[in-house]
C-alpha cells in the first residue's frame, strides 16, 4: 500500500508531536466513561445479588480502582484507556519512557485538584504542557505518528523561546493586567450590588436569576484572566509585546 501522506506529516524527522487540548479532553471523557461504567456495573451487581457485604466490597474496590486507575496505567503502560484510544502517551522528559508511579500519582492529584485550570499553561509552554505536566517533568505526545492527523497535535512552540520575547517585564506587565482586570470586575460588582437582594448577598439565598447573573460574572472574569495570561505570555499585550527582531541591511 502506497503512502499518501505528504512529507510534512511524515513521522521521521519533525520532532515530537504534543497532543492538543481537544485530543486530551477527549481522552479524559473516555476515562470518565470507563470509571462510570465500572461504577454502575458494581451497583447493578450489588443490587441484583442483594448482598450488603458484596456491596461494601465492591464499593471499596471501585474507590481504590478509581484512585489508582490513572497512576497505575500511566506508570506501567504510559497511557490510560482514554489516552490509548486517542493515540496519546505520557512521556517522562528525562528518560523518554513512562513516568514512575510517584510522578503518576502527583500528576493525577494535581489534575483532580486544579481541573481544567491546569490546562491553561498549554498555550504558554514550549511543549504544550499543563501544570500537572510541568510539575512532573512530563509531556503528552502522540503514541503512533502514522495514525495521527495534523489537527491532533502541535510541535514545539519555538517562538516562545526567542530572545525577542521579554521575560521579567512580560510577567510583570501581565500581572498588572490581571490586577487591573480584577479591579474592574470588583468595581462593576459593587456598582450593581443594589440589583441583588440582601438574602442573596448575605445569606447566599439567591433566586435563579441572581444565580445566573453571578455565575456569568464569575465565568467572564475567569475567561478574561485566562485570555490576558495567554496574550501576555505570547507578547501580544501593550507593554509586554515582543521586541522587534534586528532588521537585515537590505531592510534597514
Amino acid at each position: 500500500m502506497t503512502d499518501t501522506h505528504d512529507p510534512a506529516s511524515s513521522p521521521v524527522d519533525d520532532g515530537p508531536r504534543y497532543g492538543r487540548f481537544l485530543r486530551r479532553f477527549q481522552a479524559a471523557i473516555i476515562d470518565f466513561m470507563v470509571i462510570l461504567v465500572a461504577l454502575f456495573g458494581a451497583v447493578f451487581i450489588a443490587i441484583t445479588l442483594n448482598s450488603e457485604n458484596l456491596a461494601r466490597t465492591l464499593g471499596f474496590s471501585i474507590a481504590i480502582g478509581w484512585l489508582l486507575y490513572e497512576p497505575l496505567l500511566v506508570a506501567l503502560t504510559g497511557s490510560t484507556v482514554g489516552h490509548y484510544l486517542c493515540n496519546l502517551r505520557v512521556v517522562d522528559n528525562k528518560t523518554g519512557g513512562n513516568i514512575n508511579f510517584f510522578k503518576a500519582v502527583l500528576r493525577t492529584l494535581l489534575k483532580a485538584v486544579l481541573g481544567w485550570l491546569s490546562f491553561v499553561t498549554m498555550a504558554t509552554t514550549l511543549r504544550h504542557q499543563a501544570i500537572h505536566d510541568l510539575a512532573t517533568n512530563s509531556t503528552v505526545q502522540i503514541r503512533n505518528a502514522a495514525q495521527a492527523s495534523p489537527h491532533h497535535y502541535n510541535h514545539e512552540q519555538t517562538e516562545l523561546s526567542s530572545p525577542a520575547m521579554p521575560s521579567g517585564r512580560r510577567l510583570l506587565v501581565t500581572g498588572l493586567y490581571l490586577i487591573a482586570v480584577t479591579t474592574v470586575f470588583v468595581a462593576f460588582g459593587l456598582a450593581i450590588e443594589d440589583q441583588f437582594s440582601s438574602a442573596c448577598l448575605i445569606d447566599d439565598r439567591c433566586t435563579r436569576g441572581e444565580e445566573i447573573a453571578l455565575s456569568a460574572m464569575g465565568l467572564s472574569w475567569v475567561v478574561v484572566l485566562v485570555v490576558a495570561i495567554i496574550l501576555g505570555w505570547r507578547g501580544h499585550l501593550p507593554g509586554a509585546r515582543k521586541t522587534r527582531q534586528a532588521t537585515s541591511p537590505q531592510q534597514a
